[in-house]
């Protein structure tokens, strides 16, 4: 479902389970997964989170969450919240390598990313909630206006416009873009430059970056 390796400093978590669709399975091992790389945050250390395929995240698997009741459902609504709020605060440097499809929840997970490296040839992302009937919550609105301009999130959010890798550059949502072959690599290269920084301050000045963003996440500093 997700598999975490290490290359020197660096953990890279692949999401390998096709259309990789959020449900409650995958949340606990994406909460797994969190808790080993802070485990191993002293030194050296970065995030790369990237899928497999021909998607990053499609984000929620809509029939399996629907299904939930009472506290089930709320218990994915807080690990939902937890997780994306962990991972914008992480004390390491994190690069979303993003290597097809980021949907919705999938694309709000490489927004919490510090910084996003898209798929040149193949992909989009896309803020999709608006076709198919779904709210964004309050944490995760921050999250999108903190990362990209008022006018970027207005068009994304009101027109649920899937961006190739050009147009996501362009607008913020990616900072860069590679091919398929060199996408891990510069990902990886990318969190090695940052990985260096002495922890304390590095973690010090994120949560002062994203205060405002990671604030509704309910996250302990």
């Amino acid at each position: 479902m997700i598999e975490l390796d290490r290359d020197g400093g660096i953990f890279v978590a692949t999401m390998n389970n096709g259309p990789n669709m959020i449900e409650p399975a995958w949340q606990a091992r994406m909460l797994e997964v969190l808790d080993e790389v802070e485990a191993g945050s002293e030194g050296e250390c970065g995030l790369v989170l990237t899928g497999e395929g021909k998607s990053f995240s499609n984000g929620l698997n809509v029939e399996v969450v629907m299904g939930l009741k009472g506290e089930d459902r709320a218990r994915f609504g807080e690990a939902m919240l937890e997780i994306t709020g962990r991972l914008l605060l992480l004390p390491v440097p994190t690069v979303a390598a993003i290597n097809g499809h980021a949907f919705a929840a999938g694309a709000f997970l490489a927004l919490a990313c510090d910084y996003r490296i898209m798929r040149e040839d193949r992909g989009w992302f896309c803020i999709s909630e608006v076709d198919v009937g779904v709210p964004i919550g309050p944490p995760m609105m921050n999250l999108l206006r903190s990362k990209v301009s008022p006018q970027a999130a207005r068009d994304a959010v009101l027109s649920g416009k899937r961006y190739v890798a050009d147009e996501a550059v362009a607008v913020g949502f990616a900072d860069a873009k590679a091919a398929e072959s060199d996408l891990i690599r510069e990902a990886t290269a990318l969190a090695t430059s940052l990985s260096t920084k002495e922890r304390r301050i590095f973690k010090t000045l994120k949560q002062q970056l994203h205060a405002e963003a990671g604030a509704g996440f309910g996250i302990a500093s």
